[in-house]
């Protein structure tokens, strides 16, 4: 299409009303004839309620058509798109609402976080919201599934309802072109639940299409659709280091991520950059370059921004062991009483978080004989954790476990990592 359909439905709506004006209303019914079956092939319902608005007003004011039942039909017509419209706003509510949780707190830290989730999502999608008829109904309701499962950590009913988001747009391509920013959003979700559940061939597929959507006209033609695609695809990529546990590679792509940080600048919020910091952060850490690790650590912290509880806590805790791996041990008792203050104070310590700073606290004066044992110790306790749903954001934000492997065996993050990578991949 050369035009945006909703720009190109207004123009048509435009069209009509002049015909309307200029007193050819029969001339100005056909017109609206042709758009409603436009409006209906895309999905276009808020239009389809202005469209239904004229048709009324001229078969009141004009008599025009002498057929029979044309009133009960466009009466049937009328409350059958506004109750869908009503559903649409009501699954996009709670989407958004959802949504909105996440960005603000991360996942959901105890029972009562996810009890007060379970509730708000049970309480508002009633039977009716349920049963999705049309493609934006189902858009939103696989959104809001979405986001509650992601809350709740439960990456297998993410997955699934990520999956379904992207298959509904492969299912009508012709909304990829009107919804783009949606399915961008939709296949960036859809990569994040193969990474963390370790589907890596899935996770190769989709990337590998997702970089050649990324070429697309769709895209280049239109500055939102390429800033989007540059800050999924990126993540992406860094994800795919994470997963292969090849660390010095991905430190490749920081000047061009840096670069483009920089050009949308304007355009990017600032949850994003607080992500891509996080992302390079974790990078530099796995490659054991430790300073730069902090460097992009110390932007977080410092950053004041009431965004993402969740990613300022394990800014903290990475800062901490980072500080830990390069020997700086006369900072490690200001430091470690530092974040568990912050960490305390935002009810964000897991069992897994308290197992560390317990560590942290009696280990830094150890010497490195009697270091490895304790590590040993930890791992052996935290592997215990694995399983568990309220700890899983420990594990998805800082690789802890193999971080603690690194050590018991002495070898580097990355190298433990690759291996686990590929005894898994045969």
């Amino acid at each position: 299409e050369s035009k945006n359909i909703d720009i190109q439905l207004h123009e048509q709506l435009d069209n009509a009303r002049i015909l309307y004006n200029k007193g050819l209303y029969l001339q100005s019914l056909k017109v609206l004839d042709k758009m409603k079956e436009t409006a209906k092939a895309n999905n276009q319902i808020s239009l389809l309620v202005q469209v239904l608005f004229l048709e009324k007003k001229i078969e009141t004011l004009h008599i025009t058509r002498s057929l029979k039942h044309r009133a009960e039909q466009l009466i049937g017509e009328a409350d059958d798109v506004n109750e869908h419209l009503v559903r649409i706003t009501k699954l996009s509510n709670l989407a958004l609402k959802l949504y909105s949780w996440y960005i603000n707190n991360g996942h959901a830290r105890n029972e009562k976080d996810e009890a007060e989730i379970e509730n708000y999502f049970k309480t508002y999608l009633s039977d009716d919201l349920k049963n999705a008829n049309g493609f934006y109904e189902k858009l939103y309701l696989y959104q809001s599934y979405c986001w509650y499962a992601f809350i709740r950590q439960d990456f297998l009913m993410y997955y699934r309802y990520t999956q379904h988001w992207v298959d509904m747009f492969h299912q009508e391509p012709l909304m990829i072109e009107i919804e783009t920013a949606s399915y961008i959003k939709g296949i960036h979700n859809l990569l994040n639940a193969h990474f963390i559940l370790r589907n890596y061939s899935r996770f190769e597929k989709d990337l590998e299409q997702f970089e050649k959507f990324a070429d697309s006209e769709i895209v280049q033609q239109s500055d939102n659709n390429r800033i989007q695609v540059f800050v999924y695809l990126y993540i992406a990529k860094i994800n795919q280091y994470f997963l292969d546990g090849t660390f010095e590679e991905g430190l490749l792509l920081v000047p061009t991520i840096s670069e483009k940080l920089n050009e949308f600048q304007l355009h990017l919020d600032r949850h994003r950059i607080l992500v891509f910091y996080y992302k390079i952060a974790s990078l530099y850490f796995g490659a054991g370059e430790f300073g730069s690790s902090i460097d992009y650590l110390n932007k977080i912290i410092n950053w004041k921004v009431d965004l993402r509880n969740d990613l300022q806590c394990y800014s903290r805790l990475l800062h901490l062991i980072a500080h830990y791996e390069l020997g700086n041990f006369d900072l490690m008792e200001y430091l470690v009483k530092s974040v568990y203050r912050f960490m305390a104070k935002m009810e964000n310590l897991s069992l897994v978080e308290e197992e560390m700073f317990k560590f942290l606290r009696k280990s830094f004066h150890l010497s490195p004989q009697k270091l490895k044992p304790e590590f040993k110790k930890l791992l052996e306790k935290l592997k215990q954790f694995e399983q568990s749903r309220f700890e899983t954001r420990a594990f998805v934000y800082l690789d802890i476990i193999s971080w603690l492997e690194s050590k018991v065996y002495e070898k580097s993050v990355s190298s433990i990592i690759r291996k686990k990578y590929l005894e898994r991949k045969k």
